[in-house]
């Protein structure tokens, strides 16, 4: 289930992540590396400041999706070894929250994306490349356990 889209204003935002070529078959054993970001700014005695994200940078069903697992910070860091630092763009969104098992998201982003199409929406994407496409975990897996419960934020960057 999800609610009704809507666009929203974001400001730019420093993350650290992990990044990988993944298939498709292969986003749960991605996601399974969450805990290694989550180490990588402890060890550093940074704080995440918000909640992890997926963050689709190429999408190539066929070939490989190209997507790093994230958490936003403070500060701008400096990645080293298999972590990346970067800045999330600031601009226009579309924005839909999803509340259920995240094998629904597939069709909470379908209707996204007819969503904004009715609307006449640009994404910001050159082919399969996007300028920013966010999946933002709002559910704490150790408080809410049952994925049946769990919320989740989509968040395509518009054109600008």
């Amino acid at each position: 289930m999800a609610e009704k889209p809507s666009i929203v204003e974001r400001e730019e935002q420093p993350y650290v992540a992990l990044k990988a070529k993944v298939a498709m078959n292969g986003i749960g054993a991605f996601a399974d590396r969450t805990p290694e970001v989550f180490g990588w700014l402890a060890a550093r005695n940074v704080e995440p400041v918000g909640e992890v994200f997926f963050k689709y940078d190429v999408v190539d069903m066929e070939n490989g999706l190209v997507m790093e697992i994230g958490l936003p910070v403070e500060e701008p860091q400096t990645g080293e070894q298999e972590i990346v630092a970067g800045v999330l763009p600031a601009g226009r969104y579309a924005s839909v929250t999803h509340f259920g098992h995240p094998d629904g998201l597939m069709d909470a982003t379908r209707d996204l994306l007819a969503w904004a199409d009715e609307e006449g929406l640009e994404w910001d994407v050159d082919g399969d490349t996007w300028g920013c496409r966010l999946e933002v975990y709002k559910s704490d897996p150790i408080d809410t356990p049952d994925m049946n419960e769990w919320e989740t934020e989509l968040l395509f960057r518009l054109r600008s």
